[in-house]
């Protein structure tokens, strides 16, 4: 998972490259019937972290950092589904495992749990212009997805008001393969582009399983704190994933080392492959207000 430590941070600043880990909890890697191997590509370098987006390929639409937010060991976004009001309190998305609670275990679900936590909202040359406060944890899981939805004190419309940033708008539909993403850590201030390669039955890590995961292409190597980032759907500009893990080490469904498993249970180990959890399903789940409705029509986020 793409979450750092403060050594890990140090060390990276001192070194000036090498990698930064992931952190997870401990879990045994899960065991199936057969398992293939798929062909290993690059670490993962922090020795170009904090840079400022890099051009964007030919033909590619270029995606800035207006809505993203920095967590103290994670990235986020201030995200809103396509009928909210400019009313409603605004939710800030990022993973289940960068919750300031610790780690969800296994069929754990936290619903609307007191937050205050505060995040640095980036405009879209990845400046920060203010703080955002959380009023509570809406939404916290890392079982079939790997999601956190904080909602703020503040409504959209008193943060564009404030700083005139809009929110990403979730996209309400299954993503397709092939198209053109942008991971945009707020963290980092760091862009990476590549592609959706394909979407995985289930992803097992550790403790943890995740179900239709997006896989990327190995253009976007990620590295330690863009955990929770906004993966964003070039031609739309709205948010079709949250930016979750990668295999580190070619280990096989071990912590940091996600593998594939296939509805027949056979696994693929990818080194150096990234991840992401669609969110598309966030959206049947939030009602009038920005509430968290597990009950409502189409939702099927999995419940306490």
């Amino acid at each position: 998972m793409r979450k750092p430590l403060v050594a890990a941070l140090l060390s990276a600043l001192l070194l000036g490259a090498g990698t930064v880990p992931a952190v997870a909890a401990s879990g045994s890697g899960a065991h199936t019937a057969s398992s293939t191997a798929a062909p290993a590509s690059a670490g993962k370098s922090a020795a170009s972290a904090g840079r400022s987006v890099a051009p964007a390929p030919a033909g590619v639409r270029a995606v800035g950092f207006a809505g993203t937010v920095a967590l103290s060991n994670c990235s986020g976004s201030v995200v809103r589904t396509p009928t909210a009001l400019p009313t409603d309190p605004a939710l800030v998305l990022s993973n289940g495992h960068c919750l300031e609670t610790g780690f969800p275990a296994a069929g754990q679900v936290l619903v609307n749990r007191a937050s205050t936590r505060s995040f640095t909202l980036l405009n879209a040359a990845g400046t920060g212009v203010g703080t955002l406060r959380a009023s509570k944890i809406a939404y916290g899981t890392m079982t079939d997805t790997d999601i956190s939805l904080y909602q703020l004190t503040r409504t959209y419309a008193q943060i564009e008001s404030s700083y005139g940033i809009k929110a990403l708008e979730l996209s309400a539909t299954h993503p397709v393969a092939g198209t053109a993403i942008t991971v945009a850590s707020g963290y980092w201030k760091r862009t990476y582009t590549c592609a959706v390669d394909g979407f995985v039955y289930r992803l097992k890590e550790g403790a943890w399983t995740w179900k239709d995961s997006v896989r990327y292409t190995s253009a976007c190597q990620t590295i330690g704190g863009t955990s929770g980032s906004p993966v964003i759907d070039n031609a739309t500009g709205k948010v079709i994933a949250v930016n979750n893990t990668g295999n580190e080490d070619g280990q096989r469904c071990t912590d940091n080392n996600p593998c594939e498993v296939d509805a027949n249970g056979t696994v693929t180990v990818r080194k150096g492959i990234d991840y992401a959890q669609q969110t598309y399903g966030i959206v049947p789940c939030v009602g009038p207000g920005s509430v968290i409705d597990l009950n409502r029509s189409g939702c099927a986020l999995p419940k306490p």
